[in-house]
């Protein structure tokens, strides 16, 4: 039996809100992810379409995950007609 690792990212219950969101982002190419810079530190790359840029600050598996999904909300009301 294998065992399962855990999870050094943390964990994170998405609201309906940044789900839909997030479904609505990846729908039309706006891809947020994290980038391990160390262990346990991390920084957001955002890839819009044919664009990238790197978040210039560091994250924590507390944090990590709550900047992600406060950039699919961002990017969500700035080109989507209906805001949330």
């Amino acid at each position: 039996m294998v065992k399962s690792k855990k999870s050094v990212m943390g964990e994170y219950i998405t609201s309906d809100v940044e789900s839909k969101a997030y479904v609505w982002c990846i729908r039309n190419k706006i891809y947020i992810y994290p980038v391990a810079l160390d262990q346990g530190v991390w920084t957001i790359e955002i890839k819009n379409k044919d664009k990238a840029s790197r978040d210039p600050n560091s994250y924590t598996k507390t944090d990590i995950w709550k900047t992600i999904f406060k950039y699919y909300k961002h990017y969500y009301n700035k080109y989507n007609e209906e805001q949330i």
